[in-house]
């Protein structure tokens, strides 16, 4: 069975539908990239997983439970774990604070985002805004970990990053795949990158999954076609 499932979804902003037909699952284990060019769904898409925009038509499954009508904590209760594009820390906290402002028991502990992010351990008495962009990054993804999540979700994590930051995020992603089998889903525009770390990929066009995939499948005509690649 299938970790998560996404089956034929629509969704709306207002009047305005953004999502016409996306389907793909993850299973337990697997890291998936979901991949399209902007404004193709891909944060919408995220946003309907995690019960942050309502679904219009379709189906969202986690661990087998139907998502529909569930409010977006209880949705982080069962599993969801979400680091948003543009990373949203908590400002006036300090890291450690951030850290445990919604820990739950589980693998992950300080201890062990230390382990991953030196970096916030140097710092945890530091509030969150006085951090580089890198390091908000790290602890945003860290926060999201101390949720003790089975899916992994990261939206954009190295944009705008300097090159050595970004490559200190991808090193965690690969070690979260090799030493924690942690289920991820992953938006992000870096081929290369992804290629480290991705099991399978999902293309959106316009709101619909137009190519789904093992990620050494996606050769340089799928890339073109719809990453311009």
């Amino acid at each position: 069975m299938s970790l998560l499932s996404v089956a034929g979804v629509t969704a709306k902003y207002g009047a305005s539908q953004a999502l016409f037909d996306v389907s793909f699952t993850i299973a337990e284990g697997q890291v998936l990239a979901l991949m399209g060019r902007n404004g193709m769904g891909k944060s919408t898409t995220i946003k309907t997983i995690c019960r942050l925009l309502p679904i219009s038509g379709g189906e969202i499954r986690f661990a087998g439970q139907n998502l529909a009508g569930l409010p977006a904590h209880k949705a982080a209760r069962i599993g969801l774990g979400l680091v948003p594009e543009g990373r949203r820390c908590f400002a006036d906290l300090s890291v450690t604070e951030n850290l445990i402002a919604a820990a739950r028991p589980g693998h992950w502990t300080e201890a062990r985002v230390a382990a991953l992010f030196p970096r916030l351990d140097e710092r945890k008495s530091q509030v969150a805004r006085s951090l580089s962009g890198g390091e908000q990054q790290m602890l945003a993804i860290g926060r999201a970990l101390m949720t003790n999540p089975r899916l992994l979700i990261l939206d954009e994590a190295t944009e705008g990053l300097a090159p050595i930051v970004r490559q200190e995020i991808w090193d965690a992603i690969a070690r979260l795949k090799v030493e924690t089998g942690l289920s991820i889903l992953v938006v992000d525009k870096s081929l290369t990158d992804l290629a480290r770390v991705a099991d399978t990929a999902t293309i959106l066009q316009r709101g619909r999954t137009v190519w789904s995939g093992s990620f050494s499948q996606l050769g340089p005509e799928i890339t073109a076609q719809y990453l311009g690649v």
